[in-house]
C-alpha cells in the first residue's frame, strides 16, 4: 500500500467540514489534508464511517461532496439495515485512512463490537491504515471522554477502544459542559489522564504516543489533563502547529 509504516490516529476536535454557501455545501478542511498526507499516497483509498449519525444518508452525501475537488479514492461502509460491505475487514483493510464521523460514540460503540469492526480497525491501525475522526470519531479511539450520546446533558463515558490510553475532550472551547466535566472525571478516575483538543483543533498519535497538535484556528489549542494527586487536575496548554486555514485548489 506504500504507507509509511507506523498506526496513525487523527482525533479532531471538531472543524473537519465547513459550510461554503448558503445551499449547505460542505468541503474538507486543511485538517483532513493533513491526516491524508500521512498515508503517503498521492490518490489515497479513503474510507468513510458514519455509523455514529446511524449510516444518515444526508451525511453520508455530505461527506461525499466534501471531497469533491480532492484527488481520492471514496467509499464507505454501512452497518444499516445490513453490511453495504460483503467483506467489512477486506474494505478496512484494503484503504489508506479511515474517517470516523460524529454522533453517538456509545451507539458507535456497540455496533462496532457487535460487527466486529472494532477488531478489524485495531488490525487496520496496526498494519498502517491511518485512522481520524471527529467528535464521537475522535472519542472511539481513546479509553473515552464526556458523551451527549444519552441525553443533552454530557456524562463520563470509558467504553471506548482504548487503542490510545487516554481520556479525550472534544468541542473543547465551544461547549462549556466539556472542559469541567472532564476535569471532574479525571480527577475522581472515572477517566485517565488525557488530551482535549479546541474547534479546529486535531490530535496527532504516532502508535500511542501524542507527537503534535494542529489547527487551522489560529486561537485553537489542545491541552494536556492529568490528575494532580490532591484530588484535582492540573491542565497544561498545548501550541499547535498552525496549518493553512484554507486549501488552494
Amino acid at each position: 500500500m506504500g504507507r509509511l509504516g507506523q498506526s496513525h490516529i487523527v482525533a479532531i476536535g471538531g472543524g473537519s467540514f465547513r459550510l461554503t454557501d448558503r445551499y449547505g455545501i460542505f468541503e474538507a478542511t486543511p485538517l483532513l489534508r493533513y491526516v491524508l498526507d500521512l498515508t503517503g499516497q498521492d490518490r489515497p483509498k479513503v474510507g468513510l464511517l458514519a455509523t455514529a449519525s446511524g449510516d444518515a444518508d444526508e451525511w453520508l452525501l455530505k461527506m461525499y461532496g466534501a471531497f469533491r475537488d480532492w484527488d481520492v479514492e471514496l467509499s464507505h461502509l454501512s452497518v444499516f439495515p445490513m453490511p453495504n460491505i460483503p467483506d467489512p475487514r477486506g474494505w478496512i483493510l484494503e484503504q489508506d485512512a479511515i474517517y470516523v464521523s460524529g454522533g453517538s460514540v456509545a451507539n458507535l460503540m456497540a455496533l462496532w463490537r457487535l460487527h466486529g469492526l472494532d477488531e478489524a480497525l485495531e488490525e487496520a491501525w496496526r498494519a498502517g491504515v491511518v485512522l481520524a475522526g471527529q467528535s464521537a470519531g475522535a472519542l472511539c479511539w481513546h479509553v473515552g471522554g464526556n458523551t451527549d450520546s444519552f441525553g443533552p446533558a454530557l456524562r463520563p463515558w470509558a467504553e471506548g477502544m482504548g487503542l490510545l490510553p487516554y481520556s479525550c475532550g472534544v468541542h473543547y472551547d465551544s461547549d462549556e459542559q466539556r472542559r469541567t466535566l472532564l476535569h471532574r472525571s479525571v480527577a475522581s478516575g472515572e477517566l485517565p489522564d488525557g488530551y482535549a483538543a479546541d474547534e479546529g483543533v486535531a490530535l496527532h498519535y504516532v502508535g500511542t504516543e501524542f507527537i503534535q497538535a494542529v489547527s487551522i484556528e489560529p486561537e485553537g489549542s489542545a491541552y494536556r489533563i492529568e490528575r494532580d494527586g490532591a484530588g484535582g487536575v492540573k491542565e497544561f496548554r498545548i501550541e499547535p502547529r498552525q496549518l493553512a486555514s484554507t486549501l488552494d485548489t
